[in-house]
């Protein structure tokens, strides 16, 4: 259940603040904070073409991504669920040793737009990109065997596996019926968290890649194709993993549509009976907060602005307002099964600078204190709001990108088990956003983020960096408390980042957290009368303190 949050200070007072100016957090969680996240609440969603590139296979695991995850995993206290899916649920591409690319211009080809199935492809993957429908990913894909051994290089994930609902006719009915088998033994032993049908239905009738259902296709006409399609599923696993077939294993996230006001509507779905099976565990929407090419689209108005992300956020709270007053989705929690900053992959100097990162914690927590229960960022090959990129290509340096940073930061807000509720504290300025995290009903950690951007290759070299100071007054007893800082050189940085000191770039240990030497640690602030704390905060930086 998506619980709104309108917090006013004086809600969670427990007494006249000392200063005028500060921050009255309670010791307890207040009443109207949203729910227990889920745990993991940190995860991720990556495109089903570029799966084999990001985990690797038998013979080749990849290793930096795993000790990614795994970072994420020790932080947070459970390893991040990943979601393979997207656009090329129902498309495809290939890379590298695992897959080839095919560049064709004529989009009138008979086969289009979505993965099948190939038994006797040698390759995990072999798609096709057509530079007018996409240049980021294939829209023609197909899929082999071999594609499904990369659900066995990271131990201890659980994964969602997206089947193709787009395709329609004999080929998609094979392909289904193909690889549910392939996909339910290679999820066995732990692995599966939930199947997902279809990527983002409520474009299928509108979609720039060419419509793949009539114009007067309803969302009464989506329920009764999904429902049939989930049978089907469910008939498959009875045959092949029967374990799989059982109602404690056998669930969904769905309906997975692109927004909330696209060709079909969500609450209309929930209402023509899309749970009909009593098989949906999780309520998933997507959501990106602007477009790559959208004009007027910056850093500052756009990523690195706390109204704009509430403006974003909202639509979801409102939604999930119907379906509760309704009970369309009673005790289904309520996630963000796709999302990142900027729809199309992302754009250059904006996706992937620190600002990104900056933007992730604040869109993140946000959704966190409005009960958005799971946000699964999404990733793909040589993307621009990438958290890493897993191999090296033609376009894009193997590395840890800026928004991981940000990953890190909400990954150490949310640590604690499965009772931790983030609760937004109001601020003046949309340039600015701080949250409390609640653990079992204490206060544990405090987040500020100064969205202020600082473009450090444009600023003075000789000035000192612009910063705000924050004042809070907090239920301590301690005489000092612990400061974390996530840090870069400003805004446009792409390199430079660190967290708490620590570096978890790709060229010093493939990922494992590094300690720099260079990079003050061990700060702490003092607690003054009354339980006044204070805390300066560079222009584009953000801080954690710990009660």
């Amino acid at each position: 259940m998506l619980v709104p949050l309108v917090l006013a200070a004086a809600s969670i007072a427990v007494a006249t603040p000392l200063s005028s100016n500060a921050i009255v957090v309670s010791e307890n969680v207040p009443t109207d904070a949203g729910p227990s996240v889920l745990q993991p609440f940190v995860s991720f969603s990556i495109e089903f073409a570029f799966f084999p590139d990001y985990a690797g296979n038998k013979s080749h695991p990849n290793v930096f991504s795993k000790n990614l995850l795994d970072n994420l995993g020790n932080l947070q206290g459970a390893q991040p669920i990943i979601r393979v899916g997207g656009n090329t649920q129902y498309a495809h591409r290939r890379t590298k040793a695992i897959i080839t690319f095919t560049l064709i211009h004529d989009i009138n080809q008979r086969t289009r737009d979505y993965a099948l199935y190939n038994q006797s492809l040698k390759t995990a993957t072999n798609g096709t990109i057509i530079p007018s429908k996409s240049t980021d990913y294939p829209t023609m894909l197909y899929i082999g065997p071999s594609y499904f051994e990369s659900y066995s290089t990271w131990p201890g994930t659980k994964f969602t596996h997206g089947f193709n609902l787009g395709k329609n006719g004999s080929e998609g009915l094979d392909t289904l019926r193909a690889t549910v088998p392939l996909a339910c033994k290679a999820l066995q032993g732990g692995k599966l968290a939930y199947w997902e049908l279809g990527n983002e239905p409520d474009l299928y009738k509108t979609s720039a890649q060419g419509p793949v259902r009539p114009s007067n296709w309803t969302e009464k006409d989506y329920v009764n194709e999904w429902l049939t399609k989930t049978e089907l599923i469910k008939k498959e696993l009875e045959k092949s993993c029967p374990d799989m077939a059982d109602n404690a294993t056998y669930q969904y996230i769905a309906p997975s549509f692109a927004g909330v006001s696209n060709s079909l509507n969500p609450v209309t779905t929930w209402r023509d009976g899309l749970n009909t099976d009593h098989d949906i565990a999780l309520n998933s929407e997507h959501n990106y907060i602007g477009g790559a090419t959208q004009p007027g689209v910056t850093l500052q108005h756009t990523l690195m602005n706390h109204t704009s992300t509430v403006k974003s956020v909202a639509q979801h709270v409102n939604v999930s307002r119907i379906l509760s007053s309704d009970h369309l989705t009673p005790n289904i929690p309520y996630i963000l099964g796709e999302t990142n900053s900027l729809y199309n992959e992302g754009a250059p100097g904006l996706s992937n600078a620190f600002g990104a990162a900056l933007w992730g914690i604040d869109f993140n927590l946000y959704c966190a204190s409005q009960g958005i229960r799971r946000t699964h960022m999404h990733q793909g090959l040589d993307y621009r709001y990438d958290s890493w990129q897993p191999i090296q290509t033609n376009k894009t340096t193997i590395g840890t990108k800026p928004p991981y940073y940000g990953n890190v930061f909400v990954a150490e807000m949310v640590h604690g088990g499965d009772d931790v509720q983030i609760v937004n504290l109001p601020l003046k300025e949309e340039t600015e956003a701080a949250y409390a995290a609640y653990v079992k009903d204490k206060l544990e950690r405090i987040a500020v983020v100064n969205l202020v951007e600082y473009n450090y290759t444009e600023a003075d070299p000789t000035a000192e960096r612009p910063s705000a100071t924050y004042t809070f007054q907090v239920p301590s007893t301690k005489d000092t408390l612990s400061v974390q800082r996530l840090s870069a050189n400003g805004s446009n940085a792409i390199t430079g980042v660190t967290w708490d000191g620590w570096s978890y770039n790709y060229e010093l240990d493939q990922g494992k957290p590094v300690r720099l030497h260079n990079v003050t640690v061990g700060e702490t602030v003092p607690v003054q009368k009354g339980g006044i704390v204070e805390i300066e905060v560079p222009y584009s930086s953000a801080v954690i303190l710990n009660l």
